[in-house]
């Protein structure tokens, strides 16, 4: 019988109730969802953030224990100093330049009207 339903990603991790992918080892720390569709809304909202996020909510069983039976990942996860610089690049790469426009002042001040000398 399924129990609950956690959230995985293509690489395995799962998300976590701190909202961060873990590895699975420590089945404790993985988010739990009663209802599929609680499961799936967290997933989206993880999508919107994250376009190339290719997850799916799992259904699993609880152990004795309470905590879900999960396989853990075997890729690791990126350490926090490689997502941070990741982020920050992106933030450069993304932001608009934004050239200094003159002021419409600025030119009438300097040419004369009228095409007068």
């Amino acid at each position: 019988m399924t129990d609950i339903f956690v959230i995985r990603n293509q690489h395995g991790h799962y998300w976590a109730k701190s909202k961060q992918w873990v590895s699975g080892d420590d089945p404790k720390v993985v988010l739990r969802a009663k209802h599929e569709d609680e499961a799936i809304n967290t997933l989206v909202e993880l999508s919107t953030k994250d376009i190339d996020l290719r997850g799916e909510a799992v259904a699993t069983e609880l152990d004795e224990r309470g905590n879900p039976v999960i396989e853990p990942s075997q890729i690791p996860l990126p350490s926090l100093e490689e997502d941070s610089a990741e982020d920050e690049s992106a933030e450069e790469e993304s932001a608009p330049v934004v050239e200094p426009q003159p002021d419409a002042s600025d030119e009438q001040s300097e040419s004369p009207p009228n095409g007068a000398p």
